[in-house]
């Protein structure tokens, strides 16, 4: 017998939902992970009286009510509403696009109007069929919105030419004919009170972590601990990148104190022309409407970056070649009857927190 039921590599949202509620099941739980602190990406800590995100920001959103229920269960959370705005040459826009910013962009009073104007761009572009990513926007939204609000960020955050990006990445635009600046069309949204670490921390009371704990250098000896492995770690890196690499975005941040009480209107401002060349600046402070600290506000700068090994890969590319590459690694896992792949490394998808609850959720049982 071996000590362990479950080996879960990687403490993020998935790895810690899964060890939670495999142990209230009986399971006895071993979790490793690579980082000295877990939480993966939604790692945080207190500074100052601040809760820094030390990954990027991240908003709890769903309407999904078991995932609402199992956050409450295990953290103390609090309402808030996800209002970032845009910033391109000296003005503040609204986001998401709705008659907040079609007023702001041309003057427009009503939904009527702003159809009317957008549906008069569309027109004059004459796209039918659109090639790339630049024409596939510019025939959803016409040239006032995407140059603007679309054209810059875009570029910025792919590191590649709008007319070099394929038209599939944008699926849609959605434009709201009213005037609502929650980003989130979910019926619950919060943040957890002291950051994500500590609704991380809950759910792993009781189960053995072993941080600092690079797997893949100690694969023999760790699965001759556990009867499975779940594993939540890159998909192509597990199998030595047998097949092939698969490709993702990285992220890189610069973060610095502000000897201010207020920095920017709101937590999140994106900018969205092609230079500077970060796409948003995060105030981390203005999650927390309670934040005890007046004398000085911390501001993290995020620039895209291209990926490669000891980078954080952050978001999949999903084109054809990478989602047929990602499908094969899929086929080989399923070999293994003792490896099971969970969250969005493991699977090349992007993933956002209810998501990986409601996965957990489904995976616990099927186990």
């Amino acid at each position: 017998m071996k000590p362990f039921d479950y080996l879960i590599v990687g403490s993020g949202v998935t790895g810690a939902t899964l060890a939670y509620l495999l142990k209230e099941k009986g399971e006895k739980v071993l979790v490793v992970e690579k980082r000295n602190e877990v939480g993966g990406n939604v790692a945080t800590k207190e500074e100052k009286g601040i809760v820094v995100h030390l990954y990027g920001p991240h908003i709890f959103h769903t309407s999904d009510e078991k995932a609402w229920k199992f956050l409450n269960d295990h953290a103390k959370v609090y309402p808030y509403v996800n209002t970032p705005l845009a910033f391109y040459k000296g003005k503040y826009y609204n986001m998401p696009f709705n008659l907040n910013t079609f007023e702001q962009l041309w003057g427009v009073k009503t939904a009527e109007e702003a159809k009317a104007k957008i549906d008069e761009e569309v027109a004059k572009e004459g796209i039918s069929e659109p090639k790339n990513l630049e024409e596939q926007a510019l025939s959803l939204v016409g040239r006032t919105i995407y140059e603007t609000l679309v054209h810059g960020y875009t570029e910025k955050q792919w590191g590649r030419k709008a007319t070099e990006l394929p038209a599939s990445i944008i699926k849609r635009l959605p434009l709201r004919f009213e005037r609502n600046n929650n980003y989130f069309n979910d019926i619950y949204q919060g943040q957890v009170e002291g950051g994500y670490s500590a609704f991380i921390e809950n759910l792993l009371k009781g189960i053995e972590v072993r941080l600092g704990v690079d797997y893949l250098q100690e694969k023999e000896v760790l699965d001759a601990l556990a009867e499975k492995v779940i594993f939540t770690g890159r998909i192509d890196e597990y199998f030595g990148f047998c097949l092939g690499h698969l490709d993702w975005r990285s992220l890189r941040f610069e973060s610095e104190w502000k000897d201010v009480d207020s920095f920017q209107p709101m937590a999140v401002v994106n900018y969205t022309d092609r230079e500077p060349a970060y796409t948003r600046i995060t105030e981390h402070k203005k999650f927390d409407p309670n934040c005890p600290n007046h004398k000085s506000t911390f501001v993290t700068y995020e620039y895209p970056d291209s990926f490669e090994e000891g980078k954080i890969p952050y978001y999949t590319v999903n084109d054809e070649r990478n989602q047929n590459l990602a499908n094969a690694y899929k086929e080989l896992a399923k070999k293994n009857p003792n490896l099971i792949l969970a969250g969005r490394l493991a699977t090349y998808r992007y993933l956002d927190m209810d998501d990986a609850l409601i996965e957990a959720f489904a995976l616990a049982e099927t186990l």
